[in-house]
């Protein structure tokens, strides 16, 4: 009994199949993941789920936070008694931006942010950093 040999098309099909699976598995870990489409329904995280502390933020600067269901997000103290938020995910290619003192930078591509307002400074993002309802209760940064 012979075996058939396979066609060149099928060997490179195939071979370009698993590699593209790998890709994907490879994609699918750590921090260079894709977040859902801007405008895509996620579960916004519930009302009042405490994200910081004001004091755990220095004026104009932010930090980075997940929320209570894992969402990383960056949470901004533009004034003493105020404070923003916007999606951790560069809007470039999906990998978790980190704060740099005024700025959020992408360590992928090199995207820089805004830290306080969520803006593009710099690409190649050209999309700025989708906000998160928060507000300050009792000195605690909390989902609206």
């Amino acid at each position: 009994m012979t075996a058939e040999l396979p066609t060149r098309r099928t060997v490179l099909s195939t071979g370009a199949a698993v590699a593209g699976m790998a890709a994907l598995a490879a994609c699918g870990s750590g921090s260079d993941t894709k977040a859902p489409a801007a405008g895509s329904p996620s579960a916004p995280a519930a009302s009042g789920s405490q994200l910081a502390t004001l004091a755990d933020i220095p004026v104009g600067q932010a930090i980075a936070a997940k929320t209570p269901d894992g969402q990383e997000v960056i949470v901004a103290r533009p004034t003493e008694t105020t404070a923003a938020a916007f999606s951790a995910i560069c809007t470039h290619q999906g990998c978790a931006v980190a704060p740099s003192g005024s700025e959020l930078k992408c360590p992928c591509h090199g995207s820089l942010f805004d830290a306080l307002t969520g803006a593009v400074k710099k690409g190649p993002a050209d999309q700025p950093l989708p906000a998160v309802q928060v507000k300050v209760d009792g000195g605690k940064v909390v989902t609206a």
